[in-house]
């Protein structure tokens, strides 16, 4: 990315990219590029096509190309001293520093806490990444993939585009393993191993997003393996062999026994009995990651511990 300050953002810029952002979105690459300006106002132009690359309108999920010619029109920016810089509560600080897994010269592995988002955006002014870019004072940091804001454990974030660039095609070739664990209502049918019923995204009028099963949907895999047997709850293990948006809840509910504590997919009267047993959130952990380090070229298997919240629960239902 060039330097802001070889960039007049008063009128039309053009940047070319460079090999360090392809493959990188078009709106992640203006977030980055536009610091102080708002990620609404970035979105709208991008819909209303006055950022072009190579003189043709772009979607936000555009994935930029080497050499691209990328058209900024002119916008206002916020200078340095304007700009106001996310205040990290010592609490928050402490709290990321110590759920750091494994980190090596490419890359690091925090253990999330469920109730954070990872990253800001849609009504939210600070998530996961942009704390750790402050706290590690490096803008670089980058998320390889996603967790939903309620559920917990294993995230990898990349320090070096290269190697989100590598991450990324192992995930696509299947070649990143993520295990998770969750506490699903009821008796699980021991048929259930495997989960094939294809997803689609709808948004509801208030703006919330809800993922349904339907023959239009994408394709979606999950398997689930039986950890234990409650007389009101099965321990899951469950393995996404595709990645898609709220997949192992949507699964767990479409199979007739929704995830503990889940307020989007689950029951009311339900989750109540749950919480009186101590549970106070979604019961879906990302427990353990493995892959390959592009830093080290070695295989890194990453467990993160469930917290004592969920452990609580399970001695409470074992009790």
């Amino acid at each position: 990315m060039r330097n802001r300050a070889d960039l007049d953002f008063s009128r039309v810029s053009t940047v070319e990219v460079d090999a360090d952002y392809v493959g990188q979105r078009v709106d992640n690459y203006l977030i980055g590029l536009l610091k102080g300006v708002p990620r609404s106002r970035i979105y709208r132009i991008i819909r209303k096509g006055e950022v072009r690359v190579n003189r043709k309108r772009v979607k936000s999920q555009y994935k930029l190309q080497l050499g691209d010619q990328l058209r900024v029109p002119p916008i206002r920016v916020a200078g340095t001293e304007d700009t106001a810089t996310p205040v990290i509560s010592a609490r928050l600080k402490q709290s990321l520093q110590h759920a750091i897994l494994y980190e090596d010269e490419a890359l690091l592995v925090i253990n999330k806490p469920s109730g954070l988002a990872v990253h800001g955006g849609s009504g939210l002014n600070l998530g996961l990444i942009e704390a750790l870019r402050v706290i590690r004072s490096d803008p670089r940091l980058e998320l390889m993939h996603r967790l939903d804001r309620e559920t917990s454990g294993c995230l990898l974030i990349t320090k070096r585009r290269a190697a989100l660039r590598q991450l990324h095609d192992d995930l696509r070739q299947g070649r990143i393993n993520k295990i998770y664990t969750a506490l699903a209502v009821g008796k699980w049918p021991a048929r259930f191993e495997e989960v094939r019923a294809p997803l689609l995204k709808n948004h509801l009028q208030s703006g919330e997003r809800m993922v349904v099963v339907s023959r239009e949907g994408k394709l979606c895999h999950t398997r689930f393996r039986i950890l234990k047997r409650f007389s009101q709850a099965t321990l899951l293990e469950a393995i996404p062999v595709t990645g898609r948006t709220h997949q192992i809840r949507v699964h767990a509910r479409f199979v007739g026994c929704p995830l503990a504590g889940d307020e989007k997919y689950g029951d009311d009267d339900t989750n109540k009995k749950f919480k009186a047993l101590g549970l106070g959130r979604l019961f879906l952990h990302a427990s353990r990651l493995g892959f390959v380090s592009p830093a080290t070229g070695g295989a890194v298997e990453v467990e993160a511990p469930l917290s004592q919240n969920l452990e609580n629960t399970l001695d409470n239902l074992s009790s």
